[in-house]
């Protein structure tokens, strides 16, 4: 992704933009415990289990991840007549109402709802037992698939089709879904399953791990040029568009169609990985949604590295929530400072943990764009004025709102990383919107600092932070000092 990225606008873009997934859905239980002793029966471990977890798996992970992502997802799946179908269901309202999604979940007497159960013991996996009826679906329930599948297509704006194989995603009802998105312009993304890609001819786009992009095209992929050469064997045989190829520890590899097709090779982003279960959903979900929302394939591509790279650090089928995805980019330039440069969620955490110590929270905002003494000499002032300071950064966006297209003149990440240097700095949190109103609302710091060029009923947020007691600073400014009037000093030469 470009460096002038303003990633807080972009990962915005992202929501609400409707995406269908069809697939196949499952429950996935994790079983955790601990293990002290061997079976004396068999040279097996015996785990005494503590507690037990469920949550929508295959394509209901797909769900998940656009669901944390902000999207509006739209489910097709199959689920049995049993009790883990209706848990199923239980799951994805949960998961999909609040974003204004939904899941037309289709019921077959004649299968059993695909259940994996993960025994997980000093964080580790010890087994996973899978209940499951893969095959074809029976007529009624295909037809049911295709409907509903074809009347969503005109709801979307991207499509993912999820296949672990299990019968949903028959050749019949990829050529239909493929051809009416096709008709519409909506990118279809496919997480594919076996050796013979030619099922899903038509597609734009196909997202195979290493291991499938070597079964599929029979090639090695051992390095770069191995991989772009077994990418665009599966273009041409299988009459795919694209492929976005994941290589685990070597990253992403992009390739489009055509001989002079763009390549690009993304590092892998992850520093710690701890379970890949699932992330190869993430990749999908990001991928497909950031297409949807009118990105261009690189930087769609980017976004879902960095996803996949924060759900493999953790435990179970995990999502990326957008401000582990913005921090993650603004730590490539943050180095250091990067842990002050925190998203919302991450603030209100902390804010809490000081408070408990009994810490005042102060707050001040604004652009920062080229930091000079006045700037300095204000944040000490909010910073002695309480215990921990959190100054609200407008976001690059934002800034060309309020400044003018040719400002900011540096990037939101290089305006945080400036002000996380400072000592009287505790915490940088960007926002996107032209005042940090909401901001103030959600924090509700003990102490409100602005320059006192500002009268008390100018200042943004005072009388919130008045009706509950809180204290409103007007900091001395120190005279002759301006962003605007030295950029304008600069053009001057």
């Amino acid at each position: 992704m470009r460096e002038d990225t303003d990633v807080t606008a972009l990962l915005g873009r992202l929501k609400s933009v409707p995406v269908l997934v069809l697939g196949d859905i499952m429950l996935d239980r994790f079983v955790y415990g601990s293990v002290e002793r061997i079976s004396p029966e068999a040279p097996i471990p015996i785990m005494r289990i503590a507690r037990e977890t469920a949550m929508l798996g295959g394509a209901g992970n797909v769900l998940r991840n656009l669901a944390a992502l902000g999207a509006r997802p739209l489910g097709v799946a199959v689920v049995g007549e049993d009790a883990a179908g209706w848990e199923v269901r239980d799951l994805a309202e949960h998961c999909l109402e609040p974003v204004g999604g939904k899941a037309h979940l289709v019921s077959d007497a004649g299968r059993p709802t695909t259940i994996k159960e993960r025994f997980i013991a000093g964080g580790q996996q010890l087994l996973r037992a899978d209940r499951e009826e893969a095959g074809v679906l029976g007529s009624e329930a295909t037809a049911a698939v295709t409907e509903a599948a074809l009347a969503a297509i005109d709801q979307v704006s991207a499509v993912i089709l999820s296949d672990y194989g299990k019968g949903v995603l028959d050749p019949d009802v990829i050529e239909a879904v493929v051809a009416a998105a096709a008709k519409r312009g909506c990118p279809v993304v496919v997480d594919p399953k076996g050796r013979d890609f030619r099922r899903y001819q038509g597609a734009g786009w196909v997202t195979p791990n290493r291991r499938e992009l070597q079964e599929a095209s029979g090639q090695s992929v051992e390095d770069d040029e191995a991989v772009v050469a077994a990418c665009r064997k599966i273009i041409a045989e299988a009459g795919i568009g694209a492929v976005l190829a994941t290589r685990s520890e070597h990253g992403m590899t992009l390739v489009q169609a055509g001989p002079g097709g763009a390549v690009h090779h993304l590092k892998a982003r992850a520093q710690e990985v701890y379970d890949v279960s699932g992330a190869g959903d993430t990749v999908v979900a990001a991928f497909a949604l950031a297409l949807g929302a009118g990105l261009q394939p690189a930087e769609a591509a980017s976004l879902a590295n960095a996803a996949a790279a924060i759900v493999v650090g953790k435990l179970g089928t995990a999502v990326a929530q957008p401000g582990e995805i913005a921090q993650t980019f603004h730590a490539d330039e943050l180095l250091a400072a990067e842990t002050k440069v925190v998203d919302l969620e991450s603030l209100l955490e902390q804010a809490a943990r000081w408070r408990r110590r009994g810490l005042r929270v102060g707050f001040t905002n604004g652009c920062f764009d080229l930091l000079h003494p006045g700037h300095v000499s204000l944040l000490q002032q909010a910073g002695a004025a309480c215990d921990r300071l959190v100054v609200g950064l407008n976001s690059d966006a934002s800034v060309r709102r309020l400044k003018g297209e040719d400002r900011p003149v540096q990037s939101e990440a290089a305006r945080g990383a400036v002000l996380a240097s400072l000592a009287s700095v505790s915490r940088v949190v960007v926002f996107s919107e032209d005042t940090p109103l909401a901001l103030i609302e959600t924090l509700k710091p003990e102490v409100l600092v602005k320059g006192a060029d500002y009268s008390l009923d100018q200042v943004v947020g005072a009388d919130v932070v008045q009706s509950y007691g809180g204290r409103v600073l007007l900091a001395q400014l120190t005279p002759g000092q301006s962003t605007t009037a030295t950029i304008e000093r600069l053009a001057r030469g």
